[in-house]
């Protein structure tokens, strides 16, 4: 695991592919627990090519230095995404 927040990702390596590629993060919360947002893509040995870009949300805990992660959601569609933002938009801007 990582000892820096900065540090954590979720490429994962299996047989020298890179079979999930980390595109982009944001850290959406920092200290003894961590929120963080990844877009990411899939390895579909299948197709030999990468996924559509997906979404996660992750949580680690921080452990005598090191973040361990502790649980995620992931996001299963780009509509589900839209459904999500949209959402927390009318909760967030009720009026609008």
């Amino acid at each position: 695991m990582s000892n820096s927040v900065e540090d954590i990702t979720i490429n994962y390596e299996e047989d020298g592919i890179l079979v999930v590629k980390e595109l982009d993060k944001e850290i959406l919360s920092k200290g003894a627990w961590t929120t963080i947002l990844f877009r990411y893509q899939n390895w579909d040995k299948a197709k030999g090519q990468y996924s559509a870009d997906m979404y996660s949300i992750r949580r680690y805990q921080k452990r005598q230095g090191e973040y361990f992660a502790k649980s995620k959601f992931n996001i299963s569609s780009n509509e589900q995404a839209k459904k999500i933002i949209s959402t927390l938009q009318n909760w967030l801007n009720p009026e609008s």
